[in-house]
């Protein structure tokens, strides 16, 4: 299907997926249900079309699962939904209270041209006022350092695989670190460590639930990184 022609109802049930199993976990029935308002029997039909449509794995009584392609479209809607939250906060100054919902009603019809506009605006934020993760953009680029540089984005390719930051991982997982996020200072901290795109990156576990330190490996190295690092870095799982 055309991601242009996605319905809101889709975008609406695969962010509620992605927020609840972003890591590969199964949703159920029941919590969608819940979340969404809906009763659960319209809730398992939508299931079987969005299975139909390639977009999750559906297994019945137990729950479903993003595929590669869902996981694009959620994490796009979730980037546009954050990102939003975040300007109608910082920059317009809206209630605390009523950016959600503001949120929901703008994301899905927010360009992708004004979402980078926003996000540029806002100095490539890590975190929406509630303190989830805002998701890499699908641009193919391997830092912000790229995309400050670029001048026409028509020429730019979009990525073709989906990235998770390390701390939206829930479980130990490795991958190739292929997007870090920042702006020129934190990239320049990230650099002093010895932490590149290209690495292999191995999550161990979050060394300090105080200090909210990450344990991970890189290249055969071990290294705590902090909160802000672990919110910046995106690793193809």
């Amino acid at each position: 299907m055309d991601e242009a022609k996605i319905s809101e109802n889709i975008e609406e049930y695969l962010e509620v997926l992605y927020r609840n199993g972003s890591n590969g976990e199964q949703v159920s029935t029941t919590q969608l249900s819940k979340e969404l308002g809906i009763a659960p029997g319209s809730v398992t039909q939508m299931l079987k079309k969005l299975e139909d449509l390639g977009y999750i794995t559906y297994t019945p009584y137990k729950g479903a699962t993003l595929t590669d392609e869902g996981m694009k479209i959620a994490q796009k809607i979730t980037r546009k939904h954050r990102i939003l939250e975040k300007f109608l906060l910082d920059i317009l100054k809206v209630k605390e209270e009523n950016i959600h919902d503001q949120a929901c009603e703008m994301e899905h019809t927010l360009s992708d041209e004004a979402e980078r506009a926003i996000c540029t605006m806002l100095h490539h934020p890590d975190l929406c006022p509630d303190e989830n993760v805002i998701p890499a953009c699908n641009f193919d680029f391997g830092s912000c350092q790229e995309c400050f540089s670029q001048k026409d984005f028509d020429q730019v390719m979009n990525r073709k695989f989906n990235l998770l930051s390390i701390s939206e991982l829930t479980s130990s997982a490795d991958g190739t670190i292929s997007f870090i996020r920042g702006n020129e200072e934190l990239l320049d901290e990230i650099t002093d460590e010895g932490i590149k795109v290209g690495q292999h990156l191995k999550y161990e576990f979050m060394e300090n639930t105080l200090t909210d330190n990450y344990s991970v490996i890189i290249d055969d190295k071990e290294l705590n990184i902090s909160s802000e690092m672990a919110n910046n870095i995106f690793i193809r799982v």
